[in-house]
């Protein structure tokens, strides 16, 4: 297929929200609820330091809290307490069929794309379905 060879430019999200590590856990949940998103990357002093997804959030209320409610969430639950460190990156000229690999072999849904470490966008598994099911 033409489209796996493509860069992973060509399919990314390019206009991100993105969140702290020191944002409160409550602002994650809003985001999550209005928001069509799976997936927030974590930008300190303009770096890429990690990604929360629904599922970090909803494990860890799981975990934490006896009821589903936010306001159940102590205060000081920060997105630095859950996010995910060990990130899968790419670069954007990188091909979409390498990203396939990384989501095959590590079981991520979603691979920030960055450059010089700054987020320039994020590659997920519905993106790469979306495309191959338009070419």
């Amino acid at each position: 297929m033409e489209i796996l060879t493509a860069p992973v430019s060509s399919i990314m999200t390019k206009d991100l929200i993105t969140i702290g590590p020191e944002d409160p856990l409550t602002k994650v949940i809003s985001i999550f609820k209005r928001e069509r998103i799976h997936h927030l990357p974590v930008i300190d002093e303009g770096k890429v330091v990690g990604i929360v997804s629904k599922s970090d959030v909803h494990y860890f209320k799981k975990g934490f809290c006896h009821s589903e409610g936010e306001d159940s969430l102590p205060d000081d639950c920060r997105v630095k307490n859950i996010m995910t460190t060990g990130l899968a990156k790419m670069e954007p000229d990188d091909r979409i069929e390498v990203a396939l690999e990384v989501f095959k072999e590590n079981l991520f849904h979603a691979i920030l794309v960055t450059e010089d470490n700054r987020l320039r966008g994020i590659v997920t598994t519905f993106d790469i379905i979306k495309a191959v099911s338009e070419s």
